[in-house]
């Protein structure tokens, strides 16, 4: 007997979709012989249940899905043969030595409208070609990276989707919102809701997951930030040290160490197994907007960096250290060694308050986005701008670089996120 690859549910849900095509087609000795056969109870043939209609949507959908392989498949071709053609240069190799900086050709790519609110945050699938942006309008809006084609807005939030995070393997979205309420929704399952929290007293700021995805880690206004656990959605931890709105959080690489920063202006730096403080990260003079951790190549440019500087950088027991870069709204960017809380180096420039940063993966650059409307590319084996541009014509509230292609994500209070190419 063959082994089926769906699921009990999905295999209902297929039976119903077939023995709801056979009667709405009029093949009703066929659909009483299918019903009989497997078994089936409770169909309604109404045309309002889930099933109904279901199996002609999957079929013009997978039709659609095969005319968008066969396009994506004509411009890897072409290309490719664009590719061949070009002069050999060199790239940022995974130790952050050498190498071209990759910044964002102007003007952008693709311009992804249709949110009716500014845009609070936006986020690369960590699989297929699609990015998630959250927005005021109380929902997320998923768009196809490479055509950007809009694909579908989610909805369940009643206020401001502070921040959108996917799921280490892409099969599950959390949101999180000013109004009160974490969601879990189902990727796979046409991004049904599947779970939503409660917990935080406040305004939820900012969700992380841990790099094994086991569980996320939420920020809020109450002061605190949650430990859950992804497969229940229990909550495992409270976890308190701000003395004021938390704004966001990330998770390291190695998952071993996770970073807060709030309105207190501080940078927390937490051990995730215990979690407790294991420094605090202060020089910021103003609100801390976002913290992020440094990957290897950068990592292996800020530590060059810090020797020259004098700096000895307090390695961990495995012997690295740990890098943490903030933003703030006094108008700067950090580098911190972050166990021993030092400020390597500080990033001026910008002319209004930072709002996001975001590492590049495999070289040692880092975006940053600003409200005085610009995008800047930052060496961080020099601690240098390498390139300044206005990348929207309202501020700029988030950016996101993608984990494989050269490709950065932007978004406005002016509604639109820009999808820029990097060259």
């Amino acid at each position: 007997m063959a082994v089926s690859v769906l699921s009990a549910r999905q295999e209902e849900e297929l039976r119903l979709a077939i023995l709801d095509y056979l009667f709405s087609a009029g093949l009703h000795g066929a659909a009483e012989a299918l019903r009989a056969e497997a078994a089936i109870d409770g169909y309604v043939a109404d045309g309002k249940q889930k099933y109904s209609g279901l199996l002609e949507k999957k079929w013009t959908s997978v039709i659609r899905l095969q005319k968008k392989i066969m396009d994506l498949e004509s411009q890897i071709d072409q290309l490719r043969t664009e590719l061949d053609s070009m002069p050999t240069r060199r790239r940022p190799g995974a130790n952050g030595a050498g190498g071209q900086a990759l910044t964002p050709r102007t003007p952008e790519k693709h311009k992804l409208a249709g949110h009716r609110s500014p845009i609070t945050k936006v986020a690369f699938h960590p699989v297929y070609t699609l990015v998630a942006t959250a927005s005021e309008d109380a929902t997320v809006k998923i768009w196809d990276s490479e055509t950007g084609a809009f694909e579908r807005t989610v909805k369940g939030h009643t206020k401001t989707v502070s921040d959108v995070a996917f799921h280490p393997t892409g099969s599950l979205m959390v949101t999180v919102s000013a109004d009160l309420t974490i969601k879990v929704w189902d990727t796979e399952n046409d991004y049904v809701c599947i779970r939503t929290l409660y917990g935080h007293d406040h305004s939820i700021s900012a969700v992380a997951f841990s790099p094994s995805g086991d569980f996320f880690v939420t920020a809020s206004r109450d002061m605190t930030l949650r430990l859950w656990e992804t497969s229940t959605g229990f909550t495992t931890k409270t976890i308190e040290g701000h003395d004021d709105w938390v704004r966001d959080v990330a998770w390291s690489d190695d998952g071993a160490f996770a970073a807060s920063c709030g309105s207190d202006h501080n940078i927390i730096l937490w051990d995730t197994t215990s979690w407790t403080m294991l420094s605090a990260l202060r020089g910021h003079d103003h609100v801390v907007e976002t913290v992020a951790f440094a990957p290897a190549a950068s990592a292996a440019a800020i530590a060059k960096f810090a020797a020259q500087v004098g700096i000895k950088p307090q390695p961990t027991a495995s012997g690295a250290p740990v890098f943490v870069a903030s933003a703030s709204r006094d108008k700067t960017v950090r580098i911190w060694d972050g166990l021993s809380g030092q400020c390597i180096y500080t990033l001026p420039g910008h002319e209004n308050w930072v709002r996001d940063i975001a590492f590049y993966p495999l070289s040692p650059f880092l975006v940053s986005v600003s409200d005085d409307k610009t995008m800047r590319i930052w060496d961080l084996t020099t601690g240098k701008a390498t390139k300044t541009f206005e990348a929207h014509p309202h501020f700029v509230t988030s950016c996101a670089v993608h984990h494989t292609q050269s490709l950065i994500a932007s978004g406005s209070v002016d509604q639109i996120c820009k999808l820029w190419v990097c060259m």
